[in-house]
Order: structure tokens, then C-alpha cells, then sequence
């Protein structure tokens, strides 16, 4: 078994606001896994295994590889507006998803972060529109670099995390993806 890691910056573009260059992120994936691969050769790795932030938003160009907007993490406060606008777009407030999500309408998560990009960002609602912009958590991101823009996929431990999935099919909702405006071609398999 062999481990490596590396940090990376974070960035505060204003007081409550994070977020990550998923460029650098791939950089220093591509560093760790050659640390860790040292002294191994490819064909004695059985598996890897990728941790992340499940609620972190990457959103990118499918043509180019290039992310749209640095990744926004987790913990940022951005989206809070958006939150509760959705939240109050109908009965029940920000439990008003609860029962397809199993989570409360919170700017936690990724479905808010996606919004946000789409509305200060310009080009990139229209880009997902043509299906040329896809969307991912780290996880996704990272997979989609590994198999050379092969693969788009999540796991629904993650994609479960995005307000986007609906817990009981372990699929994709439209209700939850006409919620939060995103189509579902920038969605990951």
C-alpha cells in the first residue's frame, strides 16, 4: 500500500467565500499519485481510491477541459440568497426537497453552487445548455482527468450530496433538476 498527499491553496475572494483552482488540484493529483507510484510499477495496482469534499462544484468546458469559474467549496456562504429563494419557491421551505433529497435546501451544497455559477458567470448557463458545459464535484473532476475526458461519473455517495439526486431512485430527478435550473446533460453517469 502506498499513500501520498499535498496541499493546496485556498481562496477567499471576499469575507465568507471559498474556493479551489481545480487546475491546481489536478496538478497536485498528478504529483501525489507519482510520489505514491515510486518504487511501483503500474501493473501491480489493483485499485485507487479518491477522498474529497462531496459538496465542492466544479463546473467546466467538455471541448476544452478548462473549468468555467474556480471550484466553490463546501463551506462557502456565497449561495445563501439562492438557498433561501428556493427554499421559499413553494410549500414547505427549505424542507420542501427533504423527502426526494433527504437534505434541507442550505447553500451547503452543490444544486445552489451551480445556480450561482450559471447567474455571474456569463456563458455558462447557455454552455450547459448546449450540453458543453458539465458539472462534477471533486471526485468527477478528477476521474474525468485520470481516464482522459473518458469518463463523466459519481458515485451516489456524492451525488447524493448535490440536491440534485433523489435518494429513493438513486437517480437524477427532473423536479430537482427544474428546482435548481440544471439540465441534465452537464449531470456525471
Amino acid at each position: 500500500i502506498a499513500k501520498a498527499q499535498r496541499e493546496h491553496r485556498q481562496i477567499y475572494p471576499k469575507a465568507g467565500w471559498v474556493e479551489h483552482d481545480p487546475l491546481e488540484i489536478w496538478e497536485s493529483t498528478c504529483i501525489v499519485i507519482a510520489d505514491a507510484m515510486k518504487g511501483i510499477s503500474p501493473e501491480e495496482i489493483a485499485s485507487i481510491g479518491i477522498t474529497n469534499q462531496r459538496e465542492t462544484t466544479v463546473v467546466w468546458d467538455k471541448r476544452t477541459g478548462k473549468p468555467l469559474h474556480n471550484a466553490i467549496v463546501w463551506n462557502c456562504t456565497r449561495t445563501d440568497e439562492i438557498a433561501e429563494r428556493v427554499a421559499t419557491d413553494g410549500l414547505g421551505g427549505k424542507d420542501r426537497l427533504r423527502r426526494l433529497t433527504g437534505l434541507p435546501i442550505v447553500p451547503y451544497f452543490s444544486a445552489t453552487k451551480i445556480l450561482w455559477i450559471f447567474e455571474h458567470v456569463p456563458g455558462v448557463r447557455e454552455s450547459a445548455a448546449e450540453g458543453n458545459a458539465l458539472f462534477g464535484t471533486i471526485d468527477t473532476w478528477l476521474i474525468w482527468n485520470l481516464t482522459a475526458r473518458q469518463r463523466h461519473v459519481t458515485d451516489v455517495s456524492n451525488g447524493c450530496r448535490t440536491l440534485l439526486m433523489n435518494i429513493h431512485t438513486l437517480k437524477w430527478d427532473d423536479r430537482l433538476l427544474s428546482a435548481f435550473e440544471v439540465p441534465r446533460a452537464m449531470l456525471p453517469e
